[in-house]
């Protein structure tokens, strides 16, 4: 059974292009990507931690309605 594990950054984006984000667009602080009207804040790291990794899947299923598991992740690649 997979893991959960560190995700760089250029494979977050791309992923989360494929789930209709578009972007990143370049912000104040951070760069974000937008889903309809609604933003996603990226932060700058290169490598993107679990627990980092679950916040920001969290706010992108809030924003997209619908619910990102292991499986559906791993085959966004």
């Amino acid at each position: 059974m997979s893991r959960w594990k560190r995700c760089k950054r250029r494979d977050f984006i791309n992923r989360l292009h494929k789930l209709g984000f578009s972007g990143p667009f370049s912000g104040t602080k951070h760069q974000f990507m937008i889903f309809q009207q609604y933003r996603l804040a990226i932060p700058p790291n290169a490598e993107f931690s679990v627990p980092q990794l679950h916040m920001l899947l969290g706010e992108a299923e809030i924003i997209t309605r619908q619910k990102i598991t292991l499986e559906k992740w791993d085959n966004l690649i």
